[in-house]
């Protein structure tokens, strides 16, 4: 199956703008987190350039922020371009894990591979397996222990859509009677994370 951006824009805006006024937005070189303001009445998940991949990952940190991360620009994370040094970018592989799990999942859910992100073009050395292997191992811990709430929604609309052939509003529906199955109001699984660097 062909792996169409106005599907992952419709899937997610069908499944999370009514409940979160949220949207799923192509963007530029860089990708951005914008909450609703006087100029936009909805939430913005702006991802990089039309990279498939950077969809899925913008949409990963989207489901891990708690409400008042969400309330900020970029959740409230500041920014460490590449070129980072050895402690800098430990500390950016210590709080990617999570969300590149996610994405892992997210990738699997529609059938396309995936790639850890290690996001440094500096002179540190990096031990990508390694990273994949603590991404995997997550993700892993993720599928026993319960993904959030949003994540779970999101995964099993991109299952009904990319593994079962459902048509974009059942796939939608789909995913709307996970998050419904939380309550009106549903619980939020992820707590507020470390500040991101660099993504």
């Amino acid at each position: 199956m062909s792996h169409r951006l106005e599907d992952v824009i419709a899937l997610f805006d069908g499944l999370f703008l009514p409940r979160y006024q949220t949207r799923l937005v192509r963007g530029g070189d860089e990708p951005l987190y914008l909450p609703a303001d006087e100029a936009c009445p909805w939430h913005r998940v702006i991802f990089a350039r039309g990279f498939y991949a950077s969809a899925l990952h913008e949409v990963s940190h989207w489901c891990i922020a708690g409400d008042r991360r969400r309330r900020l620009e970029d959740y409230g994370y500041w920014y460490l371009p590449d070129g980072r040094d050895a402690g800098q970018q430990r500390q950016f592989e210590a709080v990617e894990v999570a969300p590149q799990a996610l994405e892992l999942l997210f990738s699997q859910a529609c059938g396309r591979p995936f790639q850890v992100s290690v996001d440094n073009l500096g002179e540190v050395e990096v031990d990508r397996e390694r990273f994949q292997a603590r991404v995997e191992a997550r993700a892993e811990r993720y599928v026993r222990e319960g993904l959030p709430i949003r994540a779970t929604a999101f995964r099993r609309t991109l299952a009904a859509f990319y593994q079962e052939g459902a048509g974009l509003e059942e796939a939608v529906a789909t995913g709307r009677r996970r998050l419904g199955s939380a309550g009106s109001r549903p619980v939020e699984r992820a707590t507020d994370l470390p500040e991101r660097s660099g993504v």
